[in-house]
């Protein structure tokens, strides 16, 4: 364990190794706490139809139809929306006149997610033709298969995908900036483990970190995407424009998703690499990340709260503490909430960005 007020942190190699959100079934694992984001997303669905509406159909489809959820983790939200997706293609296949394509989903995470979990989740496929497999209720209409590797970096042949997604992933930056580590520099961020709070330099130096990271991403996905193809992203956002302040997502999470989108698509990088075009970028409420059965209960809000910090954040803490002191840590965090359940409960709200592009 660091010393009191030092930044504990892992090298950026680790990092892409070992970042995950929690996996296996148990009670603080992404599968088990990710009902709010399920929910976030399935209020979103209007505008990914919206941005479906607008990919080239194939005529005729002479090859798969590639669907790629970017940060899928282990649940069973990224095999819902691929669903959704591939369902509305067939439909505008067929409402054109014309047979469906075969379908192909490539699940994409880090390679220490636990794709053992989120496969165990994916139904069968099923029938021996794309009519048969699109009208079956209990068996997936797609060819399945997982691609371990970080996305700000290439995943996929070029010219491979028709529609990318990626949900509640991108404010994952590809590592901690530098100069935060600096103990010399002025964006050293002392004592702090999130940049809730800090200092002017230390956002301005994630910020930038983050747009170096957005860069490599649409440069990578600009190679991939197929003409005529599409992309849907959603982030947590924020309301305040001093990104020091996070909120209510600040209790959890955290980004800086907004005001980089603001440079980047004014100025930087999604203008000047040329590749895409911005079709529509806008803050959506998303609501309370808590889900819980009994809102009176101020113990399953609590309970409930430190779960959704655990099952994400969770591996990285049992990296820095051991298990041991991780467990002490969460039974804190839950006590803590459940004290101030009601206030939690009322003001703990997510904003999420929302961005539909497509090449230029």
């Amino acid at each position: 364990m660091a010393p009191a007020g030092d930044n504990v942190v892992v090298s950026k190699m680790k990092l892409e190794r070992m970042l995950s959100m929690k996996g296996g079934k148990g009670e603080a694992s992404y599968v088990n706490n990710s009902q709010a984001q399920a929910q976030h997303a399935r209020s979103m669905l209007h505008l990914l139809r919206e941005t479906l509406d607008g990919v080239r159909l194939q005529s005729p489809p002479d090859f798969p139809f590639v669907v790629a959820d970017l940060g899928c983790s282990c649940g069973s939200n990224t095999i819902y929306m691929v669903d959704v997706i591939i369902q509305h293609m067939a439909k505008r296949y067929e409402a054109a006149g014309c047979d469906p394509p075969e379908f192909s989903a490539f699940f994409s995470d880090l390679p220490s997610n636990d794709f053992n979990t989120l496969f165990q989740l994916l139904p069968p496929y099923g029938g021996v033709s794309m009519e048969e497999c699109l009208a079956s209720n209990n068996h997936r209409s797609y060819f399945a298969a997982g691609v371990p590797g970080s996305f700000y970096y290439r995943l996929f042949p070029a010219k491979s995908v028709d529609v990318f997604y990626s949900a509640f992933s991108l404010h994952w930056l590809s590592q901690v900036p530098d100069v935060v580590l600096d103990k010399r520099s002025t964006a050293y961020n002392k004592g702090r483990i999130f940049i809730h709070g800090a200092s002017e330099s230390t956002a301005t130096a994630y910020k930038k970190q983050f747009q170096s990271d957005l860069a490599g991403f649409l440069r990578s996905r600009s190679k991939e995407m197929k003409s005529g193809g599409s992309m849907f992203l959603v982030c947590l956002g924020r309301t305040c424009s001093d990104p020091t302040d996070q909120g209510g997502a600040g209790l959890l999470f955290g980004t800086h998703f907004q005001d980089a989108w603001d440079d980047l698509v004014q100025e930087e990088v999604v203008e000047a690499d040329g590749s895409f075009i911005v079709n529509k970028l806008e803050v959506f409420r998303g609501g309370s990340p808590l889900v819980v059965n009994h809102p009176d209960d101020a113990a399953e809000i609590g309970r409930a709260l430190a779960n959704s910090c655990r099952s994400v954040s969770g591996v990285l803490v049992d990296a820095h503490i051991g298990d041991q002191l991780s467990d002490e840590l969460f039974s804190r965090v839950a006590m803590r909430a459940t004290t101030h359940a009601k206030e939690l409960l009322e003001q703990l709200q997510f904003f999420h960005i929302v961005a539909s592009l497509s090449l230029a």
